[in-house]
Protein backbone atom coordinates (compact mmCIF):
# COMPACT_ATOMS: atom_id res chain seq x y z
CA UNK A 1 0.00 0.00 0.00
CA UNK A 2 2.66 2.44 0.76
CA UNK A 3 4.81 1.48 -2.28
CA UNK A 4 1.26 2.29 -4.78
CA UNK A 5 1.22 5.56 -2.73
CA UNK A 6 4.47 6.43 -3.49
CA UNK A 7 4.21 5.35 -7.31
CA UNK A 8 1.11 7.53 -7.54
CA UNK A 9 2.78 10.80 -5.79
CA UNK A 10 5.80 10.09 -7.80
CA UNK A 11 3.69 9.92 -11.24
CA UNK A 12 1.84 13.08 -10.49
CA UNK A 13 4.57 15.05 -9.32
CA UNK A 14 6.50 13.72 -13.54
CA UNK A 15 3.02 15.05 -14.54
CA UNK A 16 3.27 18.12 -13.02
CA UNK A 17 6.81 18.49 -14.50
CA UNK A 18 5.78 18.06 -18.00
CA UNK A 19 3.15 20.11 -17.74
CA UNK A 20 5.87 22.85 -16.65
CA UNK A 21 7.75 22.27 -19.69
CA UNK A 22 4.77 22.29 -22.76
CA UNK A 23 3.98 25.79 -20.77
CA UNK A 24 7.35 26.66 -21.21
CA UNK A 25 7.49 25.98 -24.53
CA UNK A 26 4.18 27.47 -25.64
CA UNK A 27 5.28 30.60 -23.68
CA UNK A 28 8.18 30.48 -26.14
CA UNK A 29 6.04 30.26 -29.45
CA UNK A 30 4.25 33.13 -27.77
CA UNK A 31 7.15 35.31 -27.77
CA UNK A 32 8.41 34.18 -31.48
CA UNK A 33 4.96 34.93 -32.47
CA UNK A 34 4.86 38.51 -30.89
CA UNK A 35 8.26 39.58 -33.23
CA UNK A 36 7.08 37.84 -36.16
CA UNK A 37 3.81 40.41 -35.99
CA UNK A 38 6.08 43.11 -34.77
CA UNK A 39 8.40 42.59 -38.36
CA UNK A 40 6.04 42.30 -40.51
CA UNK A 41 4.45 45.44 -39.12
CA UNK A 42 7.50 46.89 -40.10
CA UNK A 43 7.35 45.71 -43.43
CA UNK A 44 3.82 46.86 -43.87
CA UNK A 45 4.66 50.12 -42.71
CA UNK A 46 8.06 50.99 -44.75
CA UNK A 47 6.10 49.27 -47.59
CA UNK A 48 3.55 51.39 -47.42
CA UNK A 49 5.80 55.36 -46.68
CA UNK A 50 7.64 54.06 -49.98
CA UNK A 51 3.86 54.19 -51.73
CA UNK A 52 3.20 57.34 -50.24
CA UNK A 53 6.56 58.44 -51.26
CA UNK A 54 6.37 57.48 -54.91
CA UNK A 55 2.61 58.57 -55.07
CA UNK A 56 3.07 62.15 -54.09
CA UNK A 57 6.79 62.65 -56.19
CA UNK A 58 3.99 61.87 -59.56
CA UNK A 59 1.19 64.08 -57.98
CA UNK A 60 3.93 67.13 -57.09
CA UNK A 61 5.39 66.59 -60.50
CA UNK A 62 1.92 66.56 -62.82
CA UNK A 63 1.32 69.68 -60.37
CA UNK A 64 4.30 71.08 -61.85
CA UNK A 65 3.84 70.40 -65.10
CA UNK A 66 0.53 71.49 -65.71
CA UNK A 67 1.42 75.13 -63.82
CA UNK A 68 4.35 75.16 -66.39
CA UNK A 69 1.88 74.74 -69.10
CA UNK A 70 -0.55 77.31 -68.05
CA UNK A 71 2.59 79.56 -67.25
CA UNK A 72 3.26 79.33 -71.14
CA UNK A 73 -0.09 79.94 -71.84
CA UNK A 74 -0.08 83.02 -70.06
CA UNK A 75 3.23 84.21 -71.60
CA UNK A 76 2.27 84.03 -75.54
CA UNK A 77 -0.85 85.52 -74.69
CA UNK A 78 1.15 88.37 -73.02
CA UNK A 79 3.78 88.98 -75.89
Amino acid sequence: MKRLFGLLISGALIAGSGGTALAQQSNSRVKQDFKDVGKNTRKAAKATGKTIWKTTKKVVNMGAKATSKGADKVQEKTK
